[in-house]
């Protein structure tokens, strides 16, 4: 029985190679509508304010992708690192050693595309949605996130 569950790891491979190719998809994503962004910028000829706040929407939506890719990136060597190959070699700020590590790594990175959600929200305000209506429970979802990540940082030392 312990040789079967020690060949049970394995099974995490699936989650790591649906990590990887989610992240692939959404840089690929990401790449692609930044070409078209510009081009459809160049194309319009539209240099005004109202332009470069287009322009600046789309951007910020573009990079909540490549945050979103992010995660799914650090989801895959997290995982592996944890249930695959203790040895893998990572930048050190992704090193994950335990499963509050990967959490850690996720949250932080959680409240960066809340972060950017919200700020495209702003950007992209007519003027008749109540920004308060989306801003507070997004602030206390960040608040409360912030403060996991405290905690979870003050029990490590």
């Amino acid at each position: 029985m312990p040789p079967l569950l020690n060949a049970s790891r394995f099974l995490v491979l699936a989650a790591v190679l649906g990590s990887l190719l989610s992240a692939m998809a959404l840089y690929a994503y990401g790449l692609v509508d930044t070409v078209l962004v510009i081009m459809r910028t160049l194309a319009a000829g539209d240099v005004s304010t109202k332009g470069a706040k287009a322009m600046m929407l789309n951007f910020i939506e573009i990079f909540d992708l490549f945050l979103l890719g992010t995660v799914m990136l650090i989801l895959a060597f997290g995982l592996y690192e944890l249930f695959i190959d203790a040895e893998f070699k990572v930048a050190s700020r992704l090193q994950i050693h335990t499963f509050e590590d990967l959490k850690t790594n996720l949250v932080t990175v959680v409240i960066a595309v809340m972060a950017v959600t919200f700020l495209g929200q702003i950007m992209s305000w007519n003027g008749e949605t109540h920004l308060l209506d989306i801003g507070v429970p997004v602030a206390l979802v960040i608040a409360a996130l912030n403060i996991y990540v405290w905690i979870t940082k003050a029990g490590k030392q």
